[in-house]
Protein backbone atom coordinates (compact mmCIF):
# COMPACT_ATOMS: atom_id res chain seq x y z
CA UNK A 1 0.00 0.00 0.00
CA UNK A 2 1.68 3.36 -0.99
CA UNK A 3 2.36 5.60 1.93
CA UNK A 4 1.43 9.21 1.33
CA UNK A 5 3.41 12.04 2.27
CA UNK A 6 2.45 15.59 1.66
CA UNK A 7 5.35 18.43 1.24
CA UNK A 8 4.07 20.91 2.88
CA UNK A 9 5.79 24.45 4.45
CA UNK A 10 3.02 27.47 4.83
CA UNK A 11 6.55 29.70 4.16
CA UNK A 12 7.44 30.00 0.57
CA UNK A 13 10.76 29.84 -1.16
CA UNK A 14 11.51 26.56 0.69
CA UNK A 15 12.29 24.53 -1.98
CA UNK A 16 9.05 22.74 -1.38
CA UNK A 17 8.67 22.03 -4.91
CA UNK A 18 12.55 21.53 -6.08
CA UNK A 19 11.60 18.38 -3.41
CA UNK A 20 8.83 17.17 -4.68
CA UNK A 21 10.40 16.92 -8.07
CA UNK A 22 13.73 15.84 -7.47
CA UNK A 23 12.76 13.43 -5.07
CA UNK A 24 9.99 11.70 -6.42
CA UNK A 25 12.52 11.16 -9.44
CA UNK A 26 15.07 9.93 -7.24
CA UNK A 27 12.76 7.61 -6.23
CA UNK A 28 11.51 6.26 -9.78
CA UNK A 29 14.88 5.94 -10.69
CA UNK A 30 15.66 3.36 -8.14
CA UNK A 31 12.44 1.42 -9.66
CA UNK A 32 9.43 2.49 -7.10
CA UNK A 33 6.34 3.17 -8.35
CA UNK A 34 6.01 6.65 -7.50
CA UNK A 35 2.92 9.11 -8.46
CA UNK A 36 3.27 12.62 -7.15
CA UNK A 37 0.52 14.77 -6.88
CA UNK A 38 0.60 18.66 -8.06
CA UNK A 39 -1.63 20.71 -5.64
CA UNK A 40 -0.37 24.16 -6.29
CA UNK A 41 -2.57 26.08 -8.89
CA UNK A 42 1.11 27.68 -9.98
CA UNK A 43 1.53 24.45 -11.58
CA UNK A 44 5.45 24.02 -10.62
CA UNK A 45 6.11 20.71 -10.26
CA UNK A 46 4.15 19.89 -12.98
CA UNK A 47 6.29 22.24 -15.67
CA UNK A 48 9.41 20.85 -13.49
CA UNK A 49 8.80 17.51 -15.12
CA UNK A 50 8.53 18.87 -18.35
CA UNK A 51 4.60 18.82 -18.86
CA UNK A 52 2.77 21.18 -20.41
CA UNK A 53 0.19 22.11 -17.95
CA UNK A 54 -2.35 24.11 -19.57
CA UNK A 55 -2.55 21.29 -22.80
CA UNK A 56 -3.08 17.68 -20.71
CA UNK A 57 -6.04 15.91 -21.12
CA UNK A 58 -7.20 15.76 -17.28
CA UNK A 59 -5.67 17.12 -14.25
CA UNK A 60 -6.47 17.75 -10.52
CA UNK A 61 -9.30 20.65 -11.25
CA UNK A 62 -10.94 17.90 -13.08
CA UNK A 63 -11.09 15.35 -9.97
CA UNK A 64 -12.37 18.26 -7.88
CA UNK A 65 -15.38 19.29 -9.70
CA UNK A 66 -16.11 15.13 -10.41
CA UNK A 67 -15.73 15.73 -14.15
CA UNK A 68 -13.48 12.96 -13.98
CA UNK A 69 -12.04 10.03 -11.86
CA UNK A 70 -8.85 9.93 -10.61
CA UNK A 71 -7.67 7.02 -12.77
CA UNK A 72 -8.11 9.10 -15.72
CA UNK A 73 -6.06 12.09 -14.47
CA UNK A 74 -2.78 10.25 -13.46
CA UNK A 75 -0.72 11.17 -16.71
CA UNK A 76 2.69 9.44 -17.35
CA UNK A 77 6.02 11.59 -17.59
CA UNK A 78 9.25 11.08 -19.22
CA UNK A 79 10.47 9.00 -16.23
CA UNK A 80 9.84 5.07 -15.94
CA UNK A 81 7.65 4.56 -12.60
CA UNK A 82 7.14 7.83 -12.47
CA UNK A 83 3.43 9.68 -12.73
CA UNK A 84 1.76 12.57 -11.71
CA UNK A 85 -1.52 14.35 -11.64
CA UNK A 86 -1.07 17.87 -12.81
CA UNK A 87 -2.38 21.34 -11.85
CA UNK A 88 -2.91 24.79 -13.46
CA UNK A 89 -4.45 27.97 -12.99
CA UNK A 90 -7.34 26.35 -12.89
CA UNK A 91 -7.45 24.95 -9.54
CA UNK A 92 -7.64 27.79 -7.76
CA UNK A 93 -11.26 27.92 -8.80
CA UNK A 94 -11.76 24.41 -7.64
CA UNK A 95 -11.28 26.00 -3.73
CA UNK A 96 -14.35 28.27 -4.70
CA UNK A 97 -16.92 25.67 -6.41
CA UNK A 98 -16.16 23.46 -3.28
CA UNK A 99 -16.65 25.87 0.04
CA UNK A 100 -20.41 24.88 0.15
CA UNK A 101 -19.59 20.94 -0.97
CA UNK A 102 -19.96 18.86 1.97
CA UNK A 103 -17.02 16.62 2.43
CA UNK A 104 -14.85 18.98 0.51
CA UNK A 105 -11.85 18.58 2.88
CA UNK A 106 -12.28 14.53 2.56
CA UNK A 107 -11.80 14.48 -1.76
CA UNK A 108 -8.72 13.57 -2.35
CA UNK A 109 -8.52 11.03 0.01
CA UNK A 110 -11.42 9.28 -0.65
CA UNK A 111 -9.67 9.24 -4.47
CA UNK A 112 -6.42 8.19 -3.24
CA UNK A 113 -8.07 5.16 -0.97
CA UNK A 114 -8.84 3.25 -4.73
CA UNK A 115 -5.37 3.61 -6.41
CA UNK A 116 -2.59 4.04 -3.45
CA UNK A 117 -2.30 0.42 -3.70
CA UNK A 118 -0.67 0.82 -6.85
CA UNK A 119 2.33 2.53 -5.70
CA UNK A 120 5.25 2.45 -3.14
CA UNK A 121 5.04 5.69 -2.63
CA UNK A 122 2.54 8.89 -3.02
CA UNK A 123 4.10 12.23 -2.51
CA UNK A 124 2.00 15.36 -2.83
CA UNK A 125 3.12 18.92 -3.24
CA UNK A 126 0.95 21.83 -1.36
CA UNK A 127 1.32 25.36 -1.72
CA UNK A 128 2.37 27.90 0.10
CA UNK A 129 -0.69 28.65 2.17
CA UNK A 130 -3.42 27.50 4.48
CA UNK A 131 -5.88 26.49 1.96
CA UNK A 132 -9.02 24.00 1.11
CA UNK A 133 -6.23 22.50 -1.26
CA UNK A 134 -3.47 22.14 1.67
CA UNK A 135 -6.33 20.64 4.31
CA UNK A 136 -7.23 18.24 1.00
CA UNK A 137 -3.50 17.15 1.07
CA UNK A 138 -2.93 16.98 4.64
CA UNK A 139 -6.35 14.88 5.44
CA UNK A 140 -5.35 12.60 2.81
CA UNK A 141 -1.82 11.91 3.89
CA UNK A 142 -0.12 9.76 6.09
CA UNK A 143 3.16 12.00 7.23
CA UNK A 144 4.17 15.39 6.80
CA UNK A 145 7.80 15.85 5.27
CA UNK A 146 9.07 19.84 6.11
CA UNK A 147 11.42 21.20 4.00
CA UNK A 148 13.18 23.96 5.66
CA UNK A 149 15.20 26.76 4.28
CA UNK A 150 18.37 27.44 6.57
CA UNK A 151 18.02 30.80 7.27
CA UNK A 152 16.48 32.43 11.15
CA UNK A 153 12.69 32.77 9.40
CA UNK A 154 13.01 29.36 8.90
CA UNK A 155 12.85 29.11 12.93
CA UNK A 156 9.68 31.59 13.13
CA UNK A 157 7.60 29.86 10.25
CA UNK A 158 8.00 26.44 11.66
CA UNK A 159 6.01 27.05 14.61
CA UNK A 160 3.14 28.03 12.58
CA UNK A 161 3.32 25.22 10.30
CA UNK A 162 3.65 22.76 13.70
CA UNK A 163 0.47 24.44 15.08
CA UNK A 164 -1.16 23.97 11.50
CA UNK A 165 -0.06 20.40 11.83
CA UNK A 166 -1.69 19.97 15.59
CA UNK A 167 -4.69 21.53 13.91
CA UNK A 168 -5.68 18.88 11.54
CA UNK A 169 -4.59 16.02 13.46
CA UNK A 170 -6.83 17.06 16.15
CA UNK A 171 -10.15 17.32 13.91
CA UNK A 172 -9.45 15.75 10.82
CA UNK A 173 -6.39 13.62 10.79
CA UNK A 174 -5.56 11.72 13.89
CA UNK A 175 -2.86 9.53 11.96
CA UNK A 176 -1.32 11.94 10.60
CA UNK A 177 2.41 12.05 11.26
CA UNK A 178 5.73 13.72 10.67
CA UNK A 179 7.92 12.16 8.05
CA UNK A 180 10.75 14.29 8.69
CA UNK A 181 11.99 18.10 8.58
CA UNK A 182 14.32 18.03 5.34
CA UNK A 183 17.08 21.12 5.34
CA UNK A 184 17.55 22.97 2.22
CA UNK A 185 19.75 25.53 0.21
CA UNK A 186 22.16 25.10 3.02
CA UNK A 187 25.32 27.16 2.62
CA UNK A 188 28.54 25.59 4.27
CA UNK A 189 30.22 29.32 4.42
CA UNK A 190 26.72 31.12 5.74
CA UNK A 191 27.95 30.34 10.28
CA UNK A 192 24.04 31.14 10.59
CA UNK A 193 23.15 27.74 8.23
CA UNK A 194 24.92 25.91 10.85
CA UNK A 195 23.25 27.95 13.92
CA UNK A 196 19.43 26.84 12.58
CA UNK A 197 20.89 23.42 11.46
CA UNK A 198 22.19 22.92 15.08
CA UNK A 199 19.33 24.30 16.20
CA UNK A 200 16.58 22.16 14.66
CA UNK A 201 18.84 19.15 15.47
CA UNK A 202 18.76 19.94 18.75
CA UNK A 203 14.47 20.51 18.76
CA UNK A 204 13.55 17.90 16.56
CA UNK A 205 15.93 15.46 16.93
CA UNK A 206 15.70 12.56 14.54
CA UNK A 207 12.55 13.84 12.90
CA UNK A 208 15.74 16.10 10.98
CA UNK A 209 17.17 14.06 7.89
CA UNK A 210 20.90 13.85 7.73
CA UNK A 211 20.86 14.67 4.50
CA UNK A 212 21.18 18.32 3.99
CA UNK A 213 20.05 19.80 0.24
CA UNK A 214 23.10 22.19 -0.64
CA UNK A 215 22.25 25.44 -2.60
CA UNK A 216 23.07 24.82 -5.56
CA UNK A 217 22.90 26.18 -9.07
CA UNK A 218 21.85 23.23 -11.13
CA UNK A 219 18.94 22.65 -8.71
CA UNK A 220 17.66 26.14 -9.88
CA UNK A 221 18.21 25.76 -13.44
CA UNK A 222 16.89 21.91 -13.94
CA UNK A 223 13.49 23.00 -14.03
CA UNK A 224 13.68 25.42 -16.82
CA UNK A 225 14.55 22.40 -19.12
CA UNK A 226 11.74 20.36 -17.71
CA UNK A 227 14.36 18.00 -15.69
CA UNK A 228 14.92 16.51 -12.25
CA UNK A 229 18.19 17.41 -11.15
CA UNK A 230 19.71 13.47 -12.20
CA UNK A 231 18.58 13.92 -15.95
CA UNK A 232 19.74 17.50 -16.28
CA UNK A 233 23.51 16.73 -14.46
CA UNK A 234 23.42 13.55 -12.35
CA UNK A 235 27.41 14.68 -11.29
CA UNK A 236 26.08 18.23 -9.49
CA UNK A 237 25.75 18.36 -5.91
CA UNK A 238 22.10 18.87 -5.56
CA UNK A 239 21.26 15.66 -7.86
CA UNK A 240 23.48 13.69 -5.35
CA UNK A 241 21.66 14.86 -2.57
CA UNK A 242 18.26 14.27 -3.47
CA UNK A 243 19.80 10.73 -4.79
CA UNK A 244 20.97 10.56 -1.04
CA UNK A 245 17.94 11.55 0.24
CA UNK A 246 15.96 8.68 -1.80
CA UNK A 247 18.17 6.18 -0.02
CA UNK A 248 17.48 7.28 3.12
CA UNK A 249 13.67 7.57 2.67
CA UNK A 250 14.43 3.88 1.62
CA UNK A 251 15.94 2.90 4.38
CA UNK A 252 13.97 3.97 6.92
CA UNK A 253 10.50 2.93 5.93
CA UNK A 254 9.19 4.39 8.93
CA UNK A 255 11.31 7.59 8.96
CA UNK A 256 14.22 9.04 9.81
CA UNK A 257 16.35 7.09 12.82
Amino acid sequence: MGKITAVANQKGGVGKTTTAINLTASLAASEKRVLLIDTDPQGNATSGLGLDKDNLNGNLYDLYIEAKNIEDVVQKTGIDCLKIISSNIDLIGAELELILKDGRETILKRALDRIKGQYDYIFIDCPPSLSLLTLNALVAADSLLIPIQCEYFALEGISMLLRTFNLIKSSFNPSLEIEGILLTMFDARNTLAHQVTDELRRHFGDKVYKTVIPRNVTLAEAPSHGKPAIYYDIRSKGALSYLELAQEIMKNENGPR
